[in-house]
């Protein structure tokens, strides 16, 4: 069945016209609310249709059934490790060996891939609008939004805190306030550039060693590539990085992990907070260059 959201009107919300109520209160955007106004009864109110024009009144229960949605990614097994799931939210823990959307030599091989035959086989007629992505090489949380409105009632809303191991002994805290840009549009790259877009990360080391440091993230913006660019413009790229550092052998990836993801449920508005183990094999890569990380680590608010 496709989902079904039923909204109370609020008294600021009185004797105004539907589509007021639809747009403002409930926050649907317009290319959704476009496509409600098409599909006869997907809008009621004690059963009964309503219309944009219509005046709604504080009390009334207002129920949208929003559109089942059609994709055309092809689904592909794989084990996924699920740390919440509801009608409205899939939240995963992926490897940073995987891919978050099918690209040129990754076409089924992907979480996007992964999400949709999990959807389809659970009788799901949602589909996979990650909420912000991370790079292939970039483990941990990933928000999964089942259906359109889900994934905008989300986006930009979420507080995100990475780990990373970066090649250089830092100390302290600090910002990195510069902007980023993608100077050729046939490469991924990105580079730091007074005409970008602006792009701040704040960090804070936890623990160094060895010619490392374990670093906690917040990024205030979300550029691709952000924290390895900032990172390595200070000095310190990730370990791993072959694209902005330097690659470890036998690795096969950078050490960056979404640790933990802050946000509001995109329909009950409740706080929620999911986080995700460090891996395995940054764990080890941890465990080498700062023995003392584990012990430093066990009690605070990422133990491994």
């Amino acid at each position: 069945m496709a989902r079904t959201v039923t909204f109370t009107v609020p008294p600021e919300y009185d004797d105004k016209k539907l589509c007021a109520f639809l747009r403002g209160e409930a926050q649907i955007s317009y290319a959704l609310y476009a496509t409600l106004r098409h599909i006869s009864g997907s809008v009621t109110r004690g059963g009964v249709p309503v219309r944009s024009i219509d005046r709604v009144h504080t009390g009334d229960a207002i129920r949208v059934a929003f559109p089942a949605e059609q994709t055309k990614l092809l689904p592909t097994p794989m084990e996924l490790r699920i740390l919440y799931e509801d009608d409205d939210l899939l939240v995963l823990d992926k490897s940073g060996f995987l891919a978050m959307h099918p690209s040129h030599g990754h076409q089924t091989d992907t979480l996007a891939n992964g999400v949709t035959d999990y959807l389809q086989k659970s009788g799901s007629e949602g589909a996979f609008h990650a909420v912000g992505r991370l790079d292939k090489g970039t483990s941990g949380v990933v928000l999964c939004a089942k259906h359109t409105y889900a994934a905008s009632r989300m986006n930009g809303q979420t507080e995100k805190t990475y780990l990373a191991l970066v090649d250089r002994e830092l100390s302290g805290a600090g910002t990195v306030d510069e902007a980023i840009v993608r100077p050729d549009p046939d490469k991924t790259t990105r580079a730091i550039a007074d005409h970008g877009e602006r792009a701040v990360t704040h960090y804070e080391v936890l623990c160094a060693g060895g010619g490392r440091s374990l670093v906690r993230l917040t990024p205030e913006t979300g550029r691709t590539h952000q924290i390895r660019v900032h990172m390595a413009h200070i000095g310190a790229p990730l370990t791993g990085d072959a694209l902005y550092g330097t690659a470890v052998p036998g690795l096969g990836r950078h050490l960056l992990h979404c640790a933990s993801v802050r946000v509001r449920h995109p329909v009950t508005r409740e706080p929620l907070a999911f986080s995700a183990p460090l891996p395995a094999e940054f764990v080890a890569v941890l465990r080498q260059s700062i023995p003392d990380a584990e012990a430093d680590l066990s009690c605070g608010e990422f133990p491994l």
